[in-house]
């Protein structure tokens, strides 16, 4: 321990501070938002301290936990507490210190798609994509070249393959063509190589990559920059864009087109003051504090044309990525079928509880609840109008859902109820992950329970969970893990 404390304290930490001055000192000279020639000189300098942490974690995780004397083993919590805090910051700092000089144009120009998604209307990736821009990207100095609305889209005929199994899963859908349904994989590569294929269509312009953030990533980044204000007057801060964006407009504005170029004014104005900040350097550090979180949470994502830059990002959780593995993994994903936009009002848990061990794999039972806190009246029919069309009667309020489960690679389905009653549902697969869906009217004020039983492979972990990022998050237990090794 006191040997990776010294060379930590002694070599690593201090070339880290020393890279931090230099960069921040650089920062906004010539206009741009980060000193790209410095950021790249530092990429070794991370590459090198990175691996050296990694290293002392490694051996600080294999000393014993319990020793005869109590100042050690604290010692031993304390350097391990310290290191896994340290480590994965170095890790990514070392990551953008090699990407972030190409994808912010130190060598040659790049422009960005940016999608702003509203989770409103639920869709795998987040919510239903909305207003874009076009970001450029200049020796570190960013711009905002253009804005449009989600309407602009609509007859991009996207001309891209995702293969069989994706055109097996949302075919039915025509998610390739269909600007509304195109991100319903919670892959956030599809929907990336879709909106770049889309905008290519339209403009005949090719784009570096794609970004998509929601007002919830607005709020956090505003909370640094300050107050943006749309050219009506509103002023948007961290603690009423949400509501503006995914409540509020819809009850101010009965026009369709009235209320979505509020919506793009709310991103025009929002994305600006962004700009604004990132170059100024006292809200600099903050704003790129709260970037840091939101990428590191996986609330924006970022897609690269570049394949060696997407093989690095797709690997991280600002990569939007559905793991292709066979760890253990529970993924609960819902899709607006109806049209409204009352999922600003739904409530989701997910209870994740394995069972005994069998010869053919690990029980395990999987409850989702969906709840509709919408009101039963006093909406506007926009975000009430049951665009499907059912053919049953329905109430104001009342919401239709595509759930759709996400189980662990080899994992088999036994049995699949709805509030306990035997269920119809669409089997799938997408990137090895076994994936049941469930057609769910949801009444407003009620909840349904969509139970699994399924048999997975054995497993010693708990599993990871797939965070889908809607207005309200989703509640998730998972419950011990009784040893299982082979069944």
């Amino acid at each position: 321990m006191a040997k990776s404390a010294d060379e930590l304290t002694g070599e690593g930490l201090p070339a880290v501070v020393r890279t931090a001055d230099n960069l921040a000192r650089g920062a906004g000279t010539g206009g741009g938002h980060l000193n790209l020639p410095e950021l790249r000189k530092a990429a070794p300098i991370l590459e090198r301290v990175s691996h050296q942490m990694a290293v002392a974690l490694s051996e600080a995780r294999a000393l014993p936990p319990s020793t005869w004397l109590p100042a050690v083993d604290r010692a031993r919590d304390q350097l391990l507490s310290g290191l896994d805090r340290m480590a994965p910051a170095v890790q990514e700092a070392a990551i953008g210190a090699r990407l972030l000089p190409l994808m912010l144009g130190e060598d040659s120009p790049r422009r960005y798609f940016v999608v702003f998604q509203n989770p409103a209307e639920a869709r795998g990736t987040g919510g239903m994509p909305g207003a874009y821009a076009l970001l450029t990207a200049r020796k570190g100095v960013l711009a905002l070249a253009e804005f449009g609305r989600d309407t602009d889209m609509a007859s991009a005929r996207p001309k891209t393959d995702l293969g069989a199994e994706f055109a097996a899963m949302y075919g039915r859908n025509d998610a390739v063509n269909t600007w509304p349904n195109s991100n319903m994989s919670p892959h956030f590569p599809y929907a990336a190589r879709i909106w770049s294929a889309a905008w290519l269509d339209k403009s005949g312009e090719r784009v570096d990559g794609v970004l998509s953030l929601d007002p919830g990533v607005l709020a956090r980044l505003l909370a640094a920059s300050g107050p943006a204000r749309t050219t009506d007057g509103t002023v948007v801060t961290a603690g009423n864009v949400v509501d503006l964006s995914e409540r509020t407009n819809y009850a101010k504005y009965q026009d369709s087109r009235a209320r979505k170029a509020f919506l793009l004014d709310v991103a025009r104005a929002s994305a600006g003051q962004l700009l604004f900040a990132a170059g100024d350097p006292q809200r600099r550090p903050a704003l790129l504090a709260g970037l840091y979180e939101v990428l590191g949470k996986g609330q924006m994502t970022v897609w690269s044309a570049h394949r060696d830059e997407q093989r690095e990002l797709e690997s991280r959780p600002f990569g939007g990525s559905l793991p292709q593995s066979e760890a253990p993994y529970a993924g609960l994903v819902v899709n607006n079928a109806a049209g409204t936009k009352l999922d600003y009002y739904l409530d989701r848990t997910l209870d994740w509880n394995p069972g005994r061990c069998t010869a053919t794999g690990r029980e395990v039972t999987v409850k989702a609840v969906l709840a509709n806190r919408a009101p039963s009246s006093g909406l506007p029919t926009y975000v009430t109008d049951r665009l499907d069309k059912p053919p049953y009667v329905t109430r104001e309020g009342d919401n239709r859902l595509l759930v759709s489960y996400y189980a662990t690679a080899g994992a088999k389905l036994v049995k699949a109820t709805i509030d306990g009653k035997k269920a119809l549902m669409s089997p799938g697969v997408e990137r090895g992950h076994p994936v049941y869906t469930f057609d769910v009217e949801v009444p407003a004020g009620s909840s349904r329970t969509v139970t699994l039983h399924l048999l997975e492979p054995p497993a010693d972990h708990a599993p990871t969970v797939l965070q889908q990022r809607l207005a309200r998050p989703l509640r998730a237990t998972m419950h011990s893990l009784p040893g299982c090794h082979g069944g």
